[in-house]
């Protein structure tokens, strides 16, 4: 198959199971602490927002946990996805390096999302949950939660970032297809987005203020509802491994393995989800893979942000956890890649990179875009914004590649589709889109607000 552009596995070569890479992490699992009491949190505390199931899987370390039958009759609707490369781009790069790309905008909602939200949707199905609330920036995350809960039969309200609310109607048309009821964030409907509110009416909202919306609608349902997060918390990073788990096998077809894996990093969960099986292999078998995380230079919690305890949401109110953050009052600049907006990012991710098994990489607004437009030119596909971070990093490493005369295999995880981002690239084709740099001595001032624990 080595003359193969596209490396395709069987419905029998799905994953039955989910990887832990807490099984293998070097790092020791820094504890999960109540926001209240600064304590490590209880499973009676984290059962208000969460079924059991969740919560045995965000503290298990077992290596593998079984993927549910139900799970997997859902995942065999577009999984495995397929394995491509890129021999178009190589050509057009002129580089010696071979370029693959794992392909997970074959899904029902366009993104790698459903892998997590299937499963998530499933676990509260059988704990007897009839709603979830949760929130979402681009929309990838909430147009999969609302197809999962159409599947099993749940209500959804989602809390949409104000500023993607507006810049993406038709992902919002998607999850109102799938039966979800959707709100621009802040919104009047929670007390913490009324405060937000009062102090500036015109708020264009981030993922940490949507996130203190959909966890408060939770918490304070008396049970009537439960909170469901796209990325960040263990349980969400296992369920995206079935990407990774796919792509080793399917590198076995094209008789290589990659020097390099690339994902795009809001809050871990498309990245984890191709890195960790490689890092698997690095940490057990001796692989030397090099796994590169890549953030906007807008929102750089990895290469400029501070690896300590914050709050995982600007009210206060979800657990506090040790991260690459911003501050948990990080506002955003208005970004198309809506799904990279996070303050944060998760903690396994986190510990990894500072630990130097994983690197991290920025790269600005504009440049990201050149990439998704040469990568849709050469390939056919246009990417989401989200995604084309992680193009922008592998055409840099081809070019390095090609400057150097070496081969380089280099991997990236294509996390979503661009199909209801049209907006964002008639702005990039009309000169409308600003590069960002966050500034050091922002995220300086909001370390000063950090909370004050003991750990």
């Amino acid at each position: 198959m080595e003359n193969n552009t596209r490396f395709l596995l069987n419905e029998s070569d799905l994953p039955k199971f989910w990887y832990n890479i807490a099984a293998d992490s070097p790092v020791p699992p820094t504890p999960v602490l109540h926001p209240g009491t600064m304590e490590p949190v209880t499973p009676d505390f984290l059962s208000v927002l969460f079924p059991m199931d969740l919560i045995m899987q965000e503290i298990s370390t077992e290596r593998y946990i079984e993927i549910p039958e139900e799970v997997r009759e859902v995942y065999k609707l577009y999984r495995p996805t397929p394995l491509l490369r890129a021999r178009r781009l190589e050509k057009a790069l002129d580089t010696p390096a071979h370029i693959y790309y794992k392909y997970e905008g074959v899904s029902p909602s366009g993104s790698h999302k459903p892998n997590t939200a299937i499963a998530q949707a499933y676990y509260n199905k059988i704990a007897g949950t009839k709603a979830l609330t949760t929130e979402t920036g681009a929309g990838q995350w909430g147009s999969s939660l609302a197809f999962a809960c159409s599947v099993f039969d749940m209500e959804l309200e989602i809390y949409m970032v104000k500023v993607s609310y507006h810049q993406k109607p038709y992902r919002r048309n998607l999850m109102e297809v799938y039966g979800a009821t959707v709100y621009a964030s802040p919104t009047d409907r929670t007390n913490y987005g009324r405060s937000v509110l009062a102090e500036n009416a015109d708020n264009q909202g981030s993922l940490g203020i949507a996130i203190s919306e959909a966890v408060e609608a939770a918490a304070t349902s008396n049970g009537a509802k439960k909170y469901s997060l796209g990325s960040v918390l263990n349980h969400v990073l296992l369920h995206q491994t079935v990407i990774g788990e796919e792509a080793l096998k399917q590198m076995d077809l094209a008789n290589e393995y990659p020097d390099v894996v690339i994902g795009c990093a809001g809050g871990g969960s498309n990245f984890a989800g191709i890195a960790f099986p490689f890092l698997r292999e690095n940490l057990k078998n001796g692989k030397r893979a090099r796994l590169v995380a890549v953030e906007p230079t807008a929102t750089p919690s990895l290469t400029k942000g501070v690896y300590t305890f914050d709050y995982g949401d600007t009210a206060k109110m979800a657990p506090i956890v040790k991260m690459h953050t911003l501050g948990h009052d990080f506002m955003p600049p208005g970004i198309h890649a809506g799904g990279l907006r996070y303050h944060g990012m998760a903690p396994s991710v986190s510990a990894l990179v500072d630990a130097g098994h994983i690197d991290a990489v920025a790269v600005k607004q504009r440049e990201t875009f050149e990439a998704a437009i040469q990568f849709a030119n050469a390939e056919g596909i246009v990417p989401a914004p989200e995604s084309a971070h992680a193009i922008r990093a592998a055409i840099n490493e081809a070019m390095d590649a090609k400057a150097k005369g070496e081969k380089r295999v280099i991997l990236f995880n294509l996390s979503g589709n661009g199909n209801f981002d049209m907006a964002a690239y008639e702005n990039y084709l009309n000169g409308k889109l600003e590069d960002f740099e966050y500034p050091a001595e922002a995220v300086q001032e909001a370390m000063k607000k950090l909370p004050q624990v003991s750990f």
